[in-house]
């Protein structure tokens, strides 16, 4: 897949395209049915499929002090569109500046012009331009005018596909990144999976801590305060920590996807403050990860964080913690 940043880096007489629109954060079900779909539609004509994009998240330049938070930051969102197979993403910086386009300036200049659209697809619920003045009826009549048809998307989650609503409920539910992060602040990581269509991931480079978990017999690896992907509530999780590969490093693994426990909190039993996730790898106190970046998959939760009378009686826990770690993703689902 390619992946440009300006309109400048998009070949010469690119296209004809089939073109979505979108955040695409967490790249959850609902957007993988209607990316894969997008796909298998430009192949049947011949014409390559791309993905509009925006970094920084518009939430973020808008609002900044009440934007959500983010469930994927942009090397994973890139990496997962990738595997929906798109030929192409356009992920255009996000400024106060780009925002002021009318929607008129944005579908020609970007979709018309520089991709050569034939065919947008869209959501019932797409806004577009200047102060999000274009919605669906724009867009059609912006296709009549220069030229390419619109195409409606529904992405609704299919009965069945996930636990069954709560009583009083809606019987059905659009698969959307809120609902992920309704789940992840309630620490339902499975929930969470469901609807993304895999475990909800961190990526993030380790760092020094305080070394308890060393002494103690558990070395854990921190991740950086920076660390993307939304962080899921306090406790403690089964899950997988996956080395990404050094650049110019030909000797790191990055295909290795080893088990973890993951602990998110802030080390209550030793008065901590700060909100930490950082991970055990079963088995293993001979890895070497400082500075290296990694990915953490949360697979299931385990139990709450808790603050322990005594040193001793976390050491127990922890053991516990671990076989219950290998019991959960005994019985996991598999990996996507």
């Amino acid at each position: 897949m390619q992946c440009w940043t300006d309109l400048a880096d998009v070949p010469s007489g690119y296209g004809p395209s089939v073109v979505t629109i979108g955040n695409f954060d967490g790249v959850h079900r609902g957007h993988v049915g209607v990316l894969e779909r997008m796909v298998r539609d430009a192949r049947a004509v011949d014409a390559r499929a791309v993905a509009v994009t925006f970094s920084p998240h518009p939430s973020q330049v808008h609002r900044p002090d009440t934007a959500p938070p983010l469930l994927t930051g942009d090397a994973d969102r890139l990496e997962l569109l990738a595997q929906t197979g798109l030929d192409a993403v356009l992920l255009l910086e996000y400024t106060l500046d780009f925002a002021r386009q009318t929607a008129e300036e944005f579908v020609v200049r970007y979709l018309v012009e520089g991709l050569a659209a034939r065919t947008v697809v869209v959501g019932h619920d797409v806004r577009f331009g200047r102060d999000n003045a274009g919605d669906l009826t724009t867009m059609i009549e912006l296709g009549r005018t220069h030229g390419f048809t619109v195409e409606v998307i529904d992405d609704v989650a299919p009965s069945g596909a996930v636990a069954e609503p709560a009583p009083g409920a809606a019987p059905h539910r659009r698969w959307s990144s809120t609902w992920v992060r309704e789940l992840l602040e309630a620490g339902d990581v499975a929930g969470a999976a469901r609807v993304l269509g895999r475990p909800h991931r961190m990526r993030g480079i380790v760092v020094h801590g305080d070394a308890r978990g060393r002494e103690l017999g558990f070395p854990t690896a921190n991740l950086a305060q920076d660390a993307t992907g939304m962080v899921p509530a306090d406790g403690v999780y089964a899950g997988w920590l996956r080395p990404l590969r050094a650049p110019g490093d030909p000797a790191s693994e990055a295909s290795d996807v080893l088990p973890a426990a993951i602990s998110v909190g802030t080390n209550p039993t030793f008065e901590g403050v700060q909100r930490r996730v950082e991970a055990y790898v079963l088995d293993r106190t001979d890895l070497e990860l400082y500075d290296r970046e990694v990915v953490l998959e949360f697979g299931a939760t385990l139990r709450p964080t808790v603050r322990f009378d005594s040193i001793e009686e976390l050491v127990v826990q922890m053991r516990l913690d671990v076989e219950h770690v290998r019991a959960a993703l005994a019985t996991a689902p598999p990996r996507a």
